[in-house]
């Protein structure tokens, strides 16, 4: 049981960072504020990561019954969502932003907007399709293996979270380390992760909405 716990929590971390990828949103973060004076930046930061925060907790808690009240079963949506990592995670491997994310006309459109924090940064850079479909996954697969391994989720959105803020925070730092060709590399390796992830979730809801092919008994 500790075992299984171990892999968990590392799963969880795993998957949240990637898919809400902090560097990601840092780069689109410094695009959409590079106009903004330094407490304004700031703000939209907070209240980017305090939206996502929210978003996330209530799929991670609710999620499950938001699933039961369309009639989807959590094997259907792992698989459904297994696709969709992997779309995301081939995207990433070749280098280019997701359009799950943020689509160009939604990013040329916010740069008018008098809130950039919510959207598109909160929704759908930070917590987007990907991420709210592998906080409902690993909920729903957390109250099988360990009651306090749902604490285990809620931590690691809360880390990926603070990590993006911290790095919102610095973010005119990172842009002067980071170059695109770095950026890609690390995009890329994050990618390769994150299409292992979602084979992963695909097997496993195979496995089991199909037993038989698991080699199990009917």
């Amino acid at each position: 049981m500790s075992g299984d716990l171990l892999s968990f929590v590392l799963l969880s971390i795993t998957s949240i960072l990637i898919t809400t990828n902090p560097l990601a949103a840092t780069l689109l973060f410094v695009s959409l504020t590079e106009t903004m004076e330094h407490a304004q930046r700031m703000a939209v930061a907070g209240t980017a990561c305090k939206y996502a925060l929210v978003i996330l907790f209530i799929f991670a808690i609710a999620g499950g019954v938001i699933l039961q009240l369309f009639g989807i079963t959590l094997e259907a949506f792992r698989i459904a969502g297994g696709l969709l990592l992997f779309g995301i995670g081939m995207e990433m491997v070749h280098a280019r932003t997701s359009r799950t994310k943020i689509s160009a006309t939604e990013k040329y459109e916010s740069q008018d907007a008098d809130d950039v924090a919510v959207m598109p940064l909160a929704i759908p850079m930070i917590a987007g399709p990907g991420a709210i479909t592998t906080v409902i996954v690993l909920t729903n697969e957390a109250t099988s293996i360990h009651p306090a391994a749902i604490a285990v989720v809620i931590t690691a959105i809360v880390l990926a979270i603070g990590i993006t803020y911290l790095m919102f925070s610095r973010s005119e730092i990172i842009v002067q380390q980071i170059g695109h060709r770095e950026y890609r590399a690390v995009n890329r390796m994050m990618g390769m992760m994150l299409i292992a992830i979602a084979v992963q979730f695909i097997i496993v809801g195979i496995k089991t909405a199909f037993p038989l092919l698991a080699g199990g008994g009917v």
